[in-house]
């Protein structure tokens, strides 16, 4: 509520306040959060059945497709896997960062964001564009995530 009051009180200086994307992430991790417990059945075997750099490149890969905060999130309800299954997971995500902004890219928030005119011109950021300007980043997180650690 605080911040809705200093939005509306400083409004003049300020583009307008874009609810609706916002309320829209916020039911998609509210979904997550209220119906990711029941995935554990079909994620434990499968992450369990994979050795850390399938799980790894899995996850880095993954993140351009989906949400690394989500996969992250399902992966920590998974119990009883090893500190290096957990470290593939969250090193894999974080190393597909760069990639998520094109799994974001579809959402009205992303969408809202990446086709804004002023800043990125009239067509906005097309998705190869974009996952040629990822690919190097991750090529250095992969570097430093996985093979020199």
């Amino acid at each position: 509520m605080l911040f809705l009051g200093l939005v509306s009180a400083t409004r003049e200086y300020q583009d307008g306040l874009k609810l609706r994307e916002g309320l829209l992430v916020g039911f998609f991790l509210a979904g997550l959060v209220t119906l990711g417990s029941l995935q554990s059945w079909w994620l434990k075997p499968l992450i369990a059945g994979m050795d850390g750099a399938t799980l790894f490149f899995g996850a880095t890969g993954l993140s351009a497709l989906t949400d690394n905060a989500a996969l992250t999130y399902l992966g920590s309800l998974v119990e009883g896997i090893s500190d290096e299954l957990k470290y593939a997971l969250v090193a894999g995500a974080v190393t597909g960062g760069g990639l998520t902004v094109i799994a974001n890219a579809p959402n009205p928030a992303g969408s809202g964001i990446l086709q804004n005119a002023k800043v990125f011109g009239s067509e906005g950021i097309s998705p190869p564009g974009l996952l040629a300007g990822a690919l190097p980043p991750t090529a250095v997180a992969i570097l430093f995530f996985w093979i020199l650690k």
